[in-house]
């Protein structure tokens, strides 16, 4: 999605993102995983959206083009049909008010249900017998038939080109707050975006550094078959946030001295979930406590990729 709408903003000056209701969407698809209102505030936080319009009809006409002041509409070269079968962009596409932007490789949201169906699946387990896992401990997929032994599926292939398309490229400034995060940032939802929102709310001049851990990492300490994005789909889903200036690919779990100094952090940040301790039972935090700059914040929101998967379970026979 984020990629779609990066594609959109190019196109032109100014973008409105129709966004529609959950009513809408449970009559033309199925029942949808986010809220109408989580999914508003998800968009909002994309960097390249200047508006939202709430409540979009399913079936874009020239009235709702009218309606925002749009010269035209942007989609996916992916068709989509009403219930009955329709083209949803029939009416703009005639009068010459439709453009069209590449679908990403790789990935979807079907796709990602897929994989949160399959976590019960054992892809995650024996790790040290299992000669394939050391194949492929690079984090790199070996071409679009690799599977990744982390998350299961096919690789979605990774390009520096596609990094540098979602990278804002701003270097941190004089006056600048320098706030670290680190995470999985898996499945990148409403919890992830309501916590970096208040770290940002948190300086004047924020500039967010978010460290995202490698997918073995995350399998470690969240377990089952987690992550369910690689590292690469998560790297762009958080470089996508407004609130994040620069990503860590790769990030070390312990938050050490060489981190702190290279990237000269004032501040390190962790929401309030629970923070589970290194290989060698340590605190990965207690470096930047040692030096008296980590806080606490929290997000407000309880919603966590666990939930989501839930939902979607709860969801599956609908879907």
């Amino acid at each position: 999605h984020s990629n779609q709408l990066r594609q959109a903003r190019a196109m032109g000056d100014y973008l409105i993102v129709g966004v529609h209701t959950d009513e809408e969407i449970a009559k033309h698809k199925g029942p949808p995983v986010f809220t109408q209102e989580e999914r508003y505030k998800m968009v909002k936080a994309i960097k390249w959206v200047d508006e939202i319009a709430p409540g979009a009809p399913y079936v874009t006409t020239l009235e709702t083009l009218d309606k925002y002041n749009c010269d035209f509409c942007v989609h996916g070269d992916d068709i989509t049909l009403t219930i009955d079968g329709k083209d949803t962009y029939e009416e703009v596409k005639t009068a010459g008010r439709y453009r069209e932007c590449k679908r990403t490789q790789g990935v979807s949201t079907t796709d990602l249900v897929g994989r949160m169906l399959l976590m019960t699946k054992a892809h995650h387990s024996n790790i040290d017998e299992d000669l394939d896992y050391r194949k492929h401990t690079d984090n790199f997929g070996k071409g679009p038939k690799g599977h990744s032994p982390w998350t299961g599926v096919s690789q979605f292939l990774q390009t520096s080109q596609k990094i540098i398309q979602f990278a804002s490229g701003k270097e941190p400034q004089p006056g600048d707050t320098i706030i670290y995060v680190a995470g999985a940032f898996d499945l990148f939802h409403i919890g992830h975006v309501d916590f970096l929102e208040k770290v940002h709310q948190l300086a004047e001049k924020p500039y967010i550094i978010a460290g995202l851990h490698f997918d073995q990492e995350v399998n470690r300490y969240k377990g089952k078959n987690y992550p369910i994005m690689n590292i690469h789909e998560r790297t762009l889903s958080v470089l996508a946030c407004r609130y994040v200036s620069e990503v860590v690919i790769g990030a070390p779990y312990a938050v050490t001295a060489d981190l702190l100094d290279h990237f000269r952090v004032t501040l390190v940040c962790h929401g309030m979930t629970e923070v589970v301790p290194d290989k060698d039972g340590s605190d990965p935090y207690q470096e930047p406590k040692r030096r008296g700059i980590f806080q606490l914040v929290d997000s407000g929101s309880n919603l966590t990729t666990d939930l989501i998967v839930q939902r979607i379970i709860k969801n599956r026979l609908a879907f």
